[in-house]
């Protein structure tokens, strides 16, 4: 039985599978938990919404790490209160329940997002920036991350601020793999918006890395970008995919996509996050899309 145990929540989603993957490769023993049923052996099916739900959760489990994944993500989901349900008071719950269960944990890592920036800062972004929210993912994060600071001299916090991150099996509703599947289905044409807009990119399996080595290190009281510190336009993202694929399409530019005021270049530093667990670094984004372009 290892000694190390944790708890992942959001476990069935994209960024958990590789995250309990991850951890169970380095010799952590896991309990999952989410939302959803499932027939893994050490699975808890838990809403983080029903506070007594999750304090017995934690009191039985009893982990040693928690990794909370479990969000509404996407940022155009219709129903505006569940990202405040969910995102701030799921959040709530489950470290009320951690502070409870009667055992010092040693790490609590908590996802926030760098959509928490807004657009107002152009170029390269360190953790310092100022933070200005522009739809409500983001202020829900925000607001999860000022509610986490009242639990700092209790529990051994630390928050990542991700980047955009992609990898095989995340749902097209994003927009990589929506580009890939266009590509892996050999599609005459696809709409976007404003291709020349970049953004920074990183591989879920480096990520997961990242999210490991900071429960491992002296992180506690810490926010820290998750990042790769390169920048991607869409155009460059279709020429990969163009190269690696052998395929071309048709780009037509829908007026409905195109984002007023975007911000046209908008990446993260990760200069903190190496300072704090050494040298990393997430692989080239061609790698990445090769990756999910040759899916089963």
């Amino acid at each position: 039985m290892s000694s190390k145990h944790a708890l992942v929540t959001g476990a069935l989603g994209f960024t958990g599978r590789f995250m309990v993957d991850e951890l169970r490769r380095y010799g952590y023993r896991v309990t999952e938990m989410g939302s959803q049923p499932s027939s893994e052996a050490d699975y808890r099916q838990v809403d983080l919404t029903d506070a007594q739900s999750v304090m017995r959760c934690l009191a039985d489990v009893q982990p040693d790490y928690v990794v909370h994944l479990a969000a509404i993500a996407f940022v155009h989901h219709g129903d505006a209160n569940a990202f405040y349900q969910v995102n701030l008071i799921g959040t709530h719950n489950l470290l009320q329940a951690v502070a409870a269960m009667g055992k010092p944990v040693r790490r609590v890592l908590l996802a926030s997002s760098a959509n928490v920036y807004g657009n107002a800062t152009s170029g390269m972004i360190t953790e310092a920036a100022e933070l200005a929210p522009a739809n409500d993912y983001a202020v829900s994060k925000m607001a999860m991350e000022s509610m986490a600071r009242l639990w700092q001299d209790r529990l051994p916090l630390v928050i990542t601020r991700p980047f955009n991150y992609t990898g095989a099996g995340q749902s097209e509703q994003f927009l990589l793999p929506k580009i890939v599947a266009h590509f892996r289905h050999r599609a005459p044409v696809i709409e976007l918006g404003n291709l020349d807009v970049s953004r920074d990119f990183s591989d879920v399996r480096a990520l997961a890395e990242a999210y490991r080595r900071l429960l491992e290190a002296d992180s506690a009281g810490k926010t820290v970008n998750v990042c790769s510190g390169r920048c991607h336009s869409l155009a460059d993202v279709i020429s990969l995919c163009e190269r690696i694929s052998g395929h071309r399409l048709e780009i037509r530019v829908n007026p409905a996509f195109v984002r007023a005021n975007e911000v046209r270049s908008l990446w993260g530093s990760a200069d903190y996050l190496r300072g704090l667990i050494g040298e990393w670094q997430t692989p080239p984004l061609e790698e990445t899309l090769s990756w999910m372009l040759n899916q089963a």
